[in-house]
């Protein structure tokens, strides 16, 4: 599951069950933080969520900004509350990304604040997912390096 927390919405984006691909699910309206929770821990439960990837919304410099701290500390009351693993996503230009992604869709701007939100949850879910193939291939290709130069230094 991957987060877009903002200070009126949170888009909310699911992966499939193997991890291949990043769907948007909805867009919950805050309420509160107590509110909040609740309606994210009753998602959580009925996606069977086993890891929650949050936007982190730094500064363009990669310096925290303030409402960087205060995503930072929901994802950590999330964490706390659902048991689960939470990661931290630098979410710099995702909004961008789901402007032009429904700017190829043609859907109209006036009626974006429905979907935006859950877009950019897709695209921070889509990057973390993509990160997370990288490294997988990398240690893949540093296990085969090793494997190789270990059947190279066996005697025959």
């Amino acid at each position: 599951m991957a987060l877009d927390v903002g200070k009126v919405r949170v888009g909310v984006a699911l992966s499939d069950p193997l991890g291949y691909t990043a769907q948007p699910l909805l867009t919950l309206w805050r309420k509160g933080r107590g509110d909040d929770m609740r309606s994210l821990l009753r998602l959580i439960r009925k996606h069977d969520v086993v890891r929650i990837v949050v936007g982190n919304p730094l500064h363009m410099s990669g310096d925290v900004s303030p409402w960087a701290a205060k995503v930072q500390e929901f994802a950590e009351e999330l964490r706390r509350r659902s048991g689960l693993p939470v990661v931290l996503w630098d979410e710099r230009l995702s909004s961008v990304e789901a402007h032009e992604i429904l700017d190829e869709a043609g859907h109209d701007r006036r009626d974006r604040k429905y979907l935006i939100d859950q877009v950019a949850a897709v695209v921070i879910l889509r990057g973390w997912m993509e990160a997370q193939e990288q490294t997988a291939a990398l240690r893949q290709r540093d296990l085969h390096e090793a494997n190789s130069e270990n059947e190279q230094n066996e005697p025959a």
